[in-house]
C-alpha cells in the first residue's frame, strides 16, 4: 500500500525557535493518530501538510504531489482546524453552500452533495438552524462536513474532540472511522483515548521531535512489565506519588486505587497489570526527560 502522505526530514522554525525537528513519517490510507501535548508541534505539522504554513527544510508529498504545488494539494485535502468557526448568522445549509462555492463546486453538485453530507453527520434535521445556535458537538460535525464537501483523498482534523461531552466524542470518532474506510484520515490530539479507540497507527510528537511511530499495540508494549496497581491509604498514596510515575488514581473512601509506573524496578507494593496506551504514552514522555528524577523513572 502506497503512502498518502510522505514526510522526509521536515523542519520548521519560528524565528530562533525550532517547532519541528527532522520529522520523518509515512502515512498510509486509513486512520492515523498524531498524539502529543499542547505545544508539541502537532498544529504546525498539520498546517504544513494542509499548505497553510511553509516549511524550511525537508520534503512532503501528498498522494504523490509535492507540497510546493499548493493549489493541486488543496484539491485533495480536507482540513478541520482546531479553532474552526463559521458565520453565525448563516444557516447550516447556507454555510455548507458557501464553502461549496469557495471550493468551485457547481450548483447541481452542491444540491446533491450537501444533503448527503448533512445526513452523514446527523445534521439533516438542523439544516435550517443558525450556526450560532448549534451546540459544540454540532459545530464540530458541521466542520467535518465542510472538510468532506469536495470529497478529499486526505482528511486532516486538529484536536476535534476537545471540549466535547463523552457522547459527542464517540459520535465524532465514529464519523472519522467511517471516513477512513475510503480516505487517509490524520487525527491530531492530546487525548490518548481518541487514538486508542480509532487509529491503526500512531506517532507521538513532543517538543517538535518524533518520539514514537508504530501501532497502538506496539505503543502499549513500551510499558510491558512496568505498570502496577495497588490499594493504598492517603499516606501511602503520597509516598507513591513521590517515588513513582502515577498514571491514575480512583478514590474509594479512605483508600484509593492507584496505577503507577515502575520501569526496571519491582516495587514493594502493588501487583503488575497489563499496560494501556496512556501508561505507555506517559512513559514515552518520561523517557524524553519529563517526570523528574524519581525512583522508577527512566
Amino acid at each position: 500500500m502506497q503512502p498518502s502522505v510522505q514526510i522526509e526530514n521536515l523542519s520548521k522554525f519560528y524565528g530562533r525557535k525550532q517547532a519541528l525537528c527532522s520529522i520523518n513519517l509515512s502515512i498510509k490510507p486509513g486512520m492515523f493518530g498524531l498524539l502529543g501535548k499542547n505545544g508539541a508541534g502537532k498544529t504546525t505539522l498539520m498546517k504544513i501538510i494542509a499548505t497553510l504554513l511553509k516549511k524550511q527544510e525537508g520534503n512532503i508529498t501528498v498522494c504523490g504531489i509535492p507540497i510546493e504545488k499548493a493549489a493541486e494539494v488543496r484539491k485533495i485535502i480536507g482540513y478541520l482546524p482546531q479553532d474552526f468557526n463559521m458565520y453565525g448568522g448563516m444557516t447550516v445549509y447556507q454555510a455548507l453552500d458557501y464553502f461549496g462555492v469557495l471550493s468551485g463546486m457547481s450548483g447541481p453538485e452542491r444540491k446533491i452533495r450537501i444533503p448527503a453530507l448533512l445526513n452523514q453527520v446527523n445534521l439533516a434535521e438542523h439544516s435550517a438552524k443558525k450556526v450560532r445556535a448549534l451546540s459544540g458537538g454540532m459545530k464540530q460535525r458541521l466542520g467535518i462536513a465542510q472538510a468532506l464537501l469536495h470529497d478529499p483523498k486526505v482528511l486532516i482534523v486538529d484536536e476535534p474532540t476537545a471540549g466535547l461531552d463523552p457522547e459527542e466524542r464517540v459520535r465524532f470518532r465514529n464519523l472519522l472511522c467511517e471516513a477512513a474506510e475510503s480516505k487517509t484520515v490524520i487525527l491530531s490530539t492530546h487525548i490518548v483515548g481518541d487514538v486508542e479507540a480509532t487509529c491503526e497507527e500512531i506517532a507521538v510528537l513532543h517538543e517538535g521531535r518524533l518520539l514514537f511511530r508504530g501501532t497502538v499495540s506496539e505503543l502499549r508494549g513500551l510499558a510491558d512489565g512496568s505498570v502496577y496497581m495497588a490499594e493504598v491509604t492517603q499516606k501511602e498514596l503520597s509516598r507513591i506519588r513521590s517515588a513513582y510515575i502515577v498514571t491514575a488514581v480512583i478514590s474509594q473512601g479512605r483508600k484509593s486505587i492507584v496505577r503507577f509506573l515502575s520501569p526496571g524496578n519491582k516495587p514493594a507494593i502493588g501487583k503488575a497489570v497489563p499496560p494501556n496506551a496512556e501508561d505507555s504514552y506517559i512513559l514515552c514522555l518520561n523517557r524524553a526527560g519529563k517526570g523528574g528524577d524519581k525512583h522508577g523513572a527512566i
